[in-house]
């Protein structure tokens, strides 16, 4: 089966926003764009009604036909939970596109409990993009500050772990950036040993000591996806602290935000870490969830 870019579809404006994400997105990996529609088992929907649903697809398929001219697209409808169908979908899909409602004037997402549950359980990379994304906020302004889709693309931002690196996710980001043709910003965040924080007054060389053996360690992780990816520029960023926030900030300036999550599931169902819960409700590009083991 050829595989595509699969975007969930509901005629809102954050899935309106999704299918135009995953249309550009499906230009750059030169695959067919998959529309789908997850239509709830409902009691007798009053008859407009229906038959506007049932023409949404098409009619989003034949705008984006015409905005792509060289992307294939096709569209369907699926009775069913919108949860399980989608999550069956991503099987069959490289990549899997749901929208977000946008948080106003703050930016960010508010993902709802069908994107949490997809995201958490997806094996497929899931990308969030917000109500109102559009191409030129992937882009760097032009010379006169304007917006515009046809400059270089923003950088695309990773969060990583140096001490437990995940090949699926850097993998994932340094390809994006490739397609891109841009930089890669890798953001890394570590935590103090509790043993050394009381100590770190009175001796404040230990922590500049472990400041650059934690940068010198994410040198390490991403020496050999450097020599894999020669014509990507990485931009290496590792400070103490927490991650999340210092990916919300750059997610302003990047055109893609890389998180990982695991797929290990616990007695209470799968997980999704928060790391990637936080930059999911609050980054201001679209953000990619890629699941490892």
């Amino acid at each position: 089966m050829t595989r595509t870019v699969t975007v969930g579809l509901d005629g809102s404006p954050e899935s309106r926003a999704a299918a135009e994400w995953a249309a550009r997105e499906a230009v750059l990996r030169g695959l067919p764009l998959r529309l789908l529609h997850v239509r709830r088992p409902a009691p007798s929907p009053a008859a407009p009604q229906a038959e506007a649903w049932r023409s949404m697809p098409s009619e989003t398929a034949e705008g984006l036909r015409l905005r792509h001219p060289g992307v294939e697209v096709t569209h369907e409808q699926v009775d069913g939970m919108p949860y399980e169908v989608l999550i069956k979908a991503a099987e069959d899909a490289e990549l899997l596109v749901l929208g977000s409602r946008g948080l106003g004037a703050l930016g960010g997402f508010l993902v709802g409990s069908v994107g949490l549950v997809v995201v958490a359980r997806a094996e497929q990379p899931v990308v969030l993009v917000r109500a109102g994304e559009q191409a030129a906020d992937e882009h760097e302004p032009d010379p006169a500050g304007i917006p515009s889709a046809g400059t270089p693309y923003r950088p695309v931002l990773l969060g990583v772990d140096a001490d437990r690196p995940r090949e699926a996710v850097i993998g994932f980001a340094f390809e994006e950036a490739r397609r891109r043709d841009t930089a890669l910003r890798v953001v890394h965040g570590w935590a103090l040993p509790p043993y050394y924080v009381y100590g770190l007054a009175a001796a404040p060389e230990a922590y500049q000591d472990i400041e650059r053996e934690q940068a010198a360690n994410l040198t390490r992780v991403l020496a050999p996806w450097r020599e894999k990816f020669p014509e990507v520029n990485v931009v290496e960023e590792s400070f103490g602290g927490s991650p999340s926030v210092r990916l919300v900030e750059a997610s302003a300036e990047s055109s893609l935000v890389v998180v990982g999550r695991r797929t290990r599931r616990s007695p209470l169902g799968a997980h999704i870490g928060s790391i990637a819960h936080a930059v999911m409700h609050h980054s201001a590009a679209p953000v990619a969830v890629v699941a490892h083991g």
